[in-house]
């Protein structure tokens, strides 16, 4: 039965606590009455090594419809092959973000909900992925489900010709016709349970014309990615122009090694509170907040200029319900933003200035990785990064601000234990030096670094690389994302993916 009316539809990528929708809603049953579905670990294993291939469709909050997708090389699929061996037997240990082909491996959409052009929907998120990444084609095995009855009397050539003109009408077939797919050649056995198609498949195509073979004009989407880290020296500032003007030296500075995000420390802008020093500590950081949005605005302006994303640390800011917060913003090198928030504030912040936690657990796409942000106090409760690695963070950026050196390990420790536990990149990064005309914020301590799981692609301790404690500096290290890839599927140990799901999980509450 089909929806009366629809108020909303929406294309997302897939996460792991849709299973259960997806488990009851889309079993496939063929004509000899077998049935194939996705496990739990099957969908894990997408999600984790290709998240962006991974789509669902939610209609009113219903997920109706699913797309999944791997990225393979052009040579592996280009001739004969069947389902099992494209998909590594459903384990997709074919996939390769070295590939340069998307290659899909299911679409299907509610029976309820068929009809409503949701299935173009996710094609055409498939084809601008395939545009994003760079990659030669979008190919795939396409059933011919109402071949059995023709196949007595008619070849699957002249079938696909027939289907081809509107003379037989095949729902599958037409719709990938009609979605600029063309039929590359007719394959046999590709799916063993796929009587309907008596065992045959057509392999699909569709060029991508914007695709560059890689040449030395045209270096194709990286994998590794460059991060720069700023530790910076807490200094007197009058004014918002004197703190920028250090701001952007920094920027210009770490963009010059073409890195691809630049991280400030928690609080940076603290020295501008000497303005306010004498007034109580709760009104200080609240003539603090006063500068955040013109903040945001001039590092958006940056990270255009000097193409770079850019990650501000965190500022104080007043929102709409009077409430004060700790919050930063990714401000990305396209002009886009988006805000991250402090969801755990420490005793002194909420007993000298009020500070109230965020409710928000978020992780964000770049042209690059997708990362997540937690700020200082954040990475010392280990499920907000558990719950970042279940929707694919590759990155994990913590700006901090710590007063000795036993906050500083708290961080550091609690940090380098998140890289390891969630198979990720840390990147952290402080303030140093002293404030004696702010209160609060006397003395700082820091190290900044970038730490890594530990395995033998990785340092051995996890150290990727490390700032000069306690000195102003800039910090540039290059991470490999191909590297986490191999790591879940090969690693000596497997933390995502050895988790006893059947015992326990961490989720966020409604």
């Amino acid at each position: 039965m089909k929806p009366k009316e629809i108020n909303k539809v929406e294309i997302r990528n897939l996460q792991r606590e849709d299973y259960d929708q997806l488990a009851s809603s889309f079993t496939r049953v063929y004509a000899d009455g077998s049935d194939v579905f996705w496990t739990p670990e099957q969908i894990d294993k997408l999600i984790r090594i290709f998240p962006e291939g991974q789509i669902v469709t939610v209609v009113d909050g219903k997920i109706v419809g699913c797309a999944l997708s791997i990225i393979v090389n052009y040579n592996d699929v280009k001739n004969d092959h069947t389902y099992a061996q494209v998909t590594g037997n459903e384990t997709f240990n074919t996939h390769t973000r070295k590939g340069n082909i998307l290659y899909g491996i299911e679409v299907f959409v509610h029976p309820d909900y068929r009809g409503l052009r949701l299935a173009r929907r996710m094609y055409e998120y498939r084809k601008e992925l395939c545009e994003k990444l760079n990659l030669k084609a979008i190919m795939f095995g396409g059933r011919l489900p109402n071949y059995h009855k023709y196949a007595d009397h008619m070849r699957p050539k002249e079938y696909i010709d027939k289907v081809r003109k509107r003379e037989i009408f095949d729902p599958v077939l037409l719709f990938q016709l009609s979605n600029d797919f063309h039929v590359r050649k007719v394959m046999r056995n590709y799916l063993p349970n796929d009587e309907e198609s008596k065992h045959f498949a057509c392999l699909l195509q569709w060029d991508n014309i914007y695709y560059q073979e890689p040449t030395e004009e045209y270096i194709s989407p990286k994998t590794t990615v460059r991060v720069g880290l700023v530790q910076w020296q807490m200094r007197s500032y009058k004014t918002l122009d004197d703190l920028f003007e250090q701001v952007e030296f920094f920027v210009d500075s770490v963009s010059s090694y073409q890195s691809d995000f630049v991280l400030f420390p928690e609080y940076f802008n603290a020295p501008l509170m000497a303005r306010f020093n004498d007034e109580s500590e709760s009104e200080a950081i609240r003539g603090l907040a006063q500068y955040t949005d013109e903040i945001r605005e001039r590092f958006i302006n940056l990270a255009i200029r000097y193409n770079i994303n850019i990650i501000t640390g965190s500022m104080p800011l007043i929102k709409e319900d009077g409430l004060l917060y700790n919050i930063g913003y990714l401000c990305r090198r396209d002009g886009t933003y988006e805000m991250y928030e402090k969801l755990h504030v420490t005793p002194d912040e909420m007993k000298c200035w009020g500070l109230n936690g965020g409710k928000a657990i978020r992780t964000f796409e770049t042209d690059c990785a997708k990362i997540g942000v937690l700020i200082c106090y954040d990475v010392e409760f280990p499920e907000l990064s558990r719950i970042m690695a279940g929707e694919g963070m590759q990155i994990l950026f913590v700006p901090f601000l710590t007063d000795t050196q036993n906050a500083y390990s708290r961080v550091r420790v609690c940090a380098q234990a998140r890289a390891i536990e969630n198979e990720c990149f840390v990147v952290i990064a402080g303030s140093v030096g002293n404030l004696p005309k702010v209160h609060n914020m006397d003395i700082q301590y820091a190290q900044s670094g970038v730490f890594t799981p530990c395995d033998f692609a990785f340092p051995t301790d996890g150290r990727r690389a490390e700032a000069t404690p306690n000195t102003e500096m800039i910090l540039i290290s290059d991470v490999d994302l191909d590297l986490l890839n191999e790591l879940h599927t090969y690693g000596s140990v497997r933390n995502l993916k050895d988790r006893r799901n059947d015992l326990y999980e961490v989720k966020m509450k409604k």
